[in-house]
């Protein structure tokens, strides 16, 4: 009669093939992130203390296609870049009660040059909004914004006019602060060369920024 003993199960190798197979299921899992980014294509990191304004946001970015991450300050958005590849960032340029959101521009800006960053700020402080484009924010806007108002930023940004953004009418006073931005960042925010090229005083030109940025 054949021996019909069964062969002992060798406990070591599966011990070690299971291992294996978690030490590559771990592998994968920061992956997973970046290949569904990869698969929408628009992948945006916004930096926002106010957790309802930052859902609303999310939340309209994402049905527009994009693969959206959210950190709250400049601690999480440095866990979040090691495992997310922002090709966009919206940034709140005072977070936590502190103008802490400069960190998190440079820092965006150095992890990858060609991102787009757009800065919201929501208090008068017109020389820290210039100071965020300096250290590599696109453009900048005064709370509130909503997406298409960010959007749009993004698309001056890039140079892609075929986009079409929103069906709203663009305001008068929309397009003269679109004109001042432009001429801002061509002198490179010189106040008295801005108020030169746009045909006014420079204490009229003082005046609409300290408007568009008092809420």
């Amino acid at each position: 009669m054949a021996n019909s003993t069964k062969p002992p199960l060798d406990t070591e190798n599966l011990s070690a093939a299971l291992l294996a197979e978690t030490a590559l299921q771990k592998l994968q899992e920061p992956q997973e992130l970046q290949e569904s980014e990869d698969q929408l294509g628009r992948s945006l990191l916004i930096v926002e203390d106010d957790a309802a304004f930052a859902r609303t946001l999310s939340r309209s970015f994402e049905r527009r296609g994009y693969v959206v991450q959210h950190a709250t300050s400049h601690e999480e958005m440095l866990v979040l870049l090691t495992r997310f590849d922002p090709d966009y960032a919206v940034v709140d340029l005072k977070l936590n009660g502190e103008a802490s959101g400069l960190a998190c521009v440079q820092t965006l800006h150095a992890h990858d040059p060609d991102m787009l960053i757009v800065v919201l700020t929501g208090f008068a402080s017109i020389a820290t909004a210039v100071e965020a484009i300096k250290l590599g924010a696109c453009h900048y806007l005064a709370k509130p914004s909503n997406t298409d108002d960010i959007e749009m930023a993004f698309t001056r940004a890039s140079g892609d006019v075929e986009v079409v953004l929103t069906n709203r009418p663009t305001s008068i006073k929309t397009l003269e602060w679109e004109r001042i931005h432009e001429i801002l960042a061509e002198t490179g925010f010189n106040i008295s060369e801005t108020a030169r090229r746009l045909g006014m005083h420079r204490r009229t030109l003082a005046r609409k920024l300290e408007k568009q940025f008092v809420k």
